[in-house]
Parts: structure tokens; sequence; C-alpha cells
């Protein structure tokens, strides 16, 4: 599944919205000169690499503390180690 969400989010037509932030003048100015030095055409897309990053962060986190309780609570109702030990290396080897 997650290789899956990887290649909907590469996929250059994605469906845009747009979106009004409002943010401190001093930001966006430096936003604006950050973002040919990261090699982004504007900054904007200096923006959307900032949020989704942040984003792909908390995900990342907030799925995998998810995986950890599930476990726990698999292990604390006698599901024996040893399918534990397999089922999380098959998911392991998905990601790959």
């Amino acid at each position: 599944m997650k290789m899956e969400i990887i290649r909907r989010r590469l996929a250059k037509n994605r469906p845009m919205v747009s979106v009004t932030l409002r943010m401190p003048e001093d930001a966006v100015e430096d936003l604006k000169r950050m973002a040919p030095l990261r090699g982004f055409s504007g900054y904007q897309a200096l923006l959307r690499a900032y949020v989704g990053a942040g984003l792909r962060e908390d995900t990342e986190r907030m799925e995998g503390s998810a995986l950890v309780k599930l476990i726990e609570k698999l292990r604390e109702n006698g599901v024996p180690e040893e399918t534990l030990s397999k089922a999380t290396s098959e998911i392991s080897g998905l990601g790959r």
C-alpha cells in the first residue's frame, strides 16, 4: 500500500487546488531568495516541498506509532512472537 501512495504522489498530473495562506512578508522574501539556491523555479514550489517533507515525516511517525501499538496489542493477546516477526518482515519488504 505504501508504494501505491508514493506512486500517486509522484504523478505529474496530480490535481491541484489553490490555497490562500497569510504569511509574514519577510518569510515570503526568504522563500523567494532561497528557492533558486535550492534548485526550485519559484518560492511556491519550495513551499510545497517544505510542506510535503513535513507531511511525510508526520505521516511516517503517526503510521509507525500505530503499527507499533498494534504489534504490542497483538503480543499482549497471545500472538506468537514468530508470527509477529514474520509479519513485520513481510511488511518491511513491501517498501522495497
